[in-house]
Formats: structure tokens, sequence, C-alpha cells
């Protein structure tokens, strides 16, 4: 019992201690920040994008692969809600990485893992096609990884560019 109690103890110091850690800084203004409506305090980019969701989405496979970063699964919301018997607009996830980049970030604090790899939403929204994903600085400070990190930047300008080619939003 007196096991269980310390382990309790320790696991809400440890969730006390992450939920005071700063904010991150923002990120330096990138594409998508230019876009309406842009980077938010949740950490999320969000871009409208000037294609259809199945484009958005073909045009993120094809800028993430000229780069050499892999796919690694792409879920249809919209399809798993049809299989139960409810309407969803098209909505897809598309969840990318590069191991070398990811492991970098993991080797500064392994908690990062729970975010990644990485992932960006695309879907249709009262007329609109949306393209959100994390910010990777918003990420790296929720983790208490260094800001200064080099890979950092890297993903970063990566993250901005293929989501400019994705949406054709510069």
């Amino acid at each position: 019992m007196l096991k269980g109690l310390t382990l309790v103890s320790a696991l809400l110091v440890s969730a006390c201690a992450h939920a005071e850690t700063p904010a991150p800084a923002a990120a330096p203004p990138s594409a998508a920040a230019k876009t309406s409506p842009g980077h938010h305090s949740d950490g999320l980019v969000r871009i409208i994008s000037a294609y259809s969701v199945e484009e958005t989405v073909a045009r993120l496979e094809a800028a993430l692969a000229a780069r050499g970063v892999k796919v690694m699964a792409k879920i249809d919301h919209a399809a798993n809600a049809a299989g139960a018997d409810l309407d969803l607009a098209p909505t897809t996830l598309v969840i990318f990485g590069n191991p070398a980049a990811g492991t970098q970030l993991m080797q500064a604090s392994r908690s990062i893992g729970v975010d990644l790899p990485m992932k960006a939403l695309v879907y249709e929204q009262d007329g609109a096609v949306m393209f959100e994903y994390n910010a990777i600085g918003y990420i790296a400070g929720r983790h208490g990884v260094p800001a200064d990190l080099p890979v950092l930047a890297k993903i970063e300008g990566l993250l901005a560019a293929v989501a400019a080619e994705a949406t054709g939003v510069e």
C-alpha cells in the first residue's frame, strides 16, 4: 500500500511540475503565420488551403516524399465515421516523420515521443479546406526541449515548406 501511495505521489508531483513549465516562446513567423487564421496560442498552425481536401493531402504527401520524410499513416476520419453510420465532412489525418530528427528530440526529452511522429489534419469546414499541424516550438516547449536545439529550426523550416506546398499558400 505504501509503495502504491509513493508512486501516486510521485506521479502527481511530476504532473504538477510539467503543468508549471513556462509556455514555449512563440515560433518565428513562417509562411503559415501570414495566413488567416495562422498561429494560435494552442500551438496549432492553421492554414486555409487553396485546394480540396484530397488535393491538399496528395500535395502534402508529395512534398514530404520529395524531402525523404516518411508518411507513416493516413487516416480517413470521414470514412471511419461513415462506417459508424455517422456523417463527417472530408477529414484526413496524415502522420509523418523522420526518425533521425525525431530521435534527436527524444534524446533531449523522452516524453516528446507522445507527440511524435508529426501530424497534419486536413478537413473541410464551412466551405473552406483547413490544414492544421502542431507547431514544433510549441511541442518542444511543452516537453522542456531546449529552444536552441538545432534540429528544431530544421523541422520548423520543413513544416512551413511542406505546408506551403500542400496548401498553395506562401
